[in-house]
């Protein structure tokens, strides 16, 4: 009997903003993702696969590292080194920040893998909002 093992990963739960990666001079968040766990070397596959192509190689992630399971500095992806750390700054809370030389740096919003799909829809396009804020006033 000839077993099939899929090597690739699950597609991921990602939207990105409409002006995501266009310079704009305030960080603001690119857009959100909805992982299925806090496992990063499950995870960062399946993302680094759906975002555009015009974002380059993302060769670093951070990541909240009290919430992240992380082994190593990295990983490797599609024959590719990324590294990976995770910090305790407040800053990075529910965000992964993705870098690429050369091309930029994007935020991530992170919604809890145990999100419903309603909390996730609902955080995933406050996030992505033109006007973050005009959502959070309503």
């Amino acid at each position: 009997m000839n077993a099939t093992l899929s090597l690739h990963p699950p597609s991921a739960r990602l939207r990105l903003g409409e002006q995501s990666g266009q310079g704009c001079s305030a960080r603001r968040i690119d857009g959100a993702w909805w992982p299925r766990s806090y496992d990063l070397t499950a995870e960062l596959p399946g993302l680094l696969a759906a975002l555009p192509h015009r974002w380059g190689h993302i060769s670093s992630v951070l990541v909240n590292g009290a919430m992240w399971s992380l082994s190593g500095d990295g990983m490797p992806i599609e024959d590719q080194w990324v590294h990976a750390r995770g910090t305790d700054s407040l800053r990075a809370g529910n965000t992964a920040c993705l870098l690429a030389p050369g091309h930029g740096r994007w935020d991530l919003l992170v919604v809890p893998p145990s999100a419903t799909e309603t909390e996730a829809e609902r955080l995933m396009e406050t996030a992505t909002a033109d006007d973050p804020l005009a959502e959070h006033t309503a």
